[in-house]
């Protein structure tokens, strides 16, 4: 099989939504695979899913990634990241591989954000310190590791809507720079319900200061959505959640302008952009 053949089925299988192991017969062929299978390039914000012999010992950015039973592991690229980036990939038999994958390059244009309270965008000492202890929380929700394999579904929209915020784009707030948005903003009216675009755990749930109404959902292996702003919250940490299962609804709480479901997406603290995961094929 070529490359090229291979990365369509590794495509093909992460799209089909394998969230457990697979049937004996697909498992025996998968242990008895030992290609390593990595994209040859992807873009700068991407969710990279790659293919490595089930019982490999894979390292990348200084972390040891986790496998499934059936060899996927997944990373983050950054917004920044100048590529290309490398995987090392020791397989069972004790042989080392190092795969590098390009990073092309995005441009990143500016987004000028008006309307918003003064108290917002340049906060007072106190709160200033109340947002540094919630997003520290949020960032703990993060680092979370675990063996469930919602990452590797098709992810579909949490809600429908226009894109009235982009990933990675500069973000400029009451003409005061800021820092570029670390999501996607889908403008959706106040009450539309908010589904889980793959299955999770959510790790985290509160309301905060900036971000108002807030879900974390693990999808394991250290990939987590979170969603902002949201008018009403119908889950609780510890919650298990089936994709498309409804987890709140839209609103406009915290740092917002009008009613829009901010939808974020990290590899631990790596944000990725939840846009290209829609498009993965």
């Amino acid at each position: 099989m070529s490359v090229r053949s291979a990365c369509l089925a590794l495509a093909l299988a992460a799209g089909a939504g394998i969230t457990a192991a697979p049937p004996a017969s697909a498992a025996q062929s998968a242990a008895a695979d030992t290609r390593v299978v990595f994209p040859a390039s992807v873009q700068q914000g991407a969710m990279v899913i790659g293919r490595v012999p089930p019982g490999s010992r894979v390292t990348h950015a200084g972390r040891t990634l986790r496998v499934t039973g059936y060899g996927s592991v997944v990373f983050g690229v950054a917004r920044d990241q100048a590529g290309p980036v490398e995987v090392r990939v020791q397989r069972p038999d004790g042989r080392v591989e190092t795969v590098a994958v390009r990073v092309d390059a995005r441009d990143w244009p500016v987004e000028r954000v008006g309307g918003l309270p003064p108290k917002t965008v340049s906060p007072p000492k106190a709160v200033a310190e109340r947002i540094a202890r919630e997003q520290a929380r949020v960032a703990e929700a993060r680092t979370r590791d675990e063996a469930r394999a919602g990452f590797a579904e098709h992810f579909t929209w949490p809600v429908e809507g226009r894109i009235s915020g982009r990933f990675g784009n500069h973000r400029v707030y009451n003409g005061t720079p800021g820092a570029p948005h670390s999501g996607m903003d889908i403008a959706a009216a106040t009450g539309t319900p908010v589904r889980a675009p793959a299955s999770g755990i959510v790790s985290f749930a509160d309301d905060l200061y900036l971000t108002g109404g807030t879900v974390v959902l693990d999808h394991g292996h250290g990939v987590s959505s979170n969603f902002l702003h949201l008018s009403r919250m119908d889950v609780e940490p510890g919650t298990e959640v089936r994709q498309g299962e409804v987890i709140g609804a839209v609103g406009a709480t915290g740092r917002a302008t009008g009613p829009h479901l901010h939808w974020g997406m990290n590899w631990f603290d790596v944000r990725i952009d939840p846009l290209l995961v829609l498009e993965r094929r």
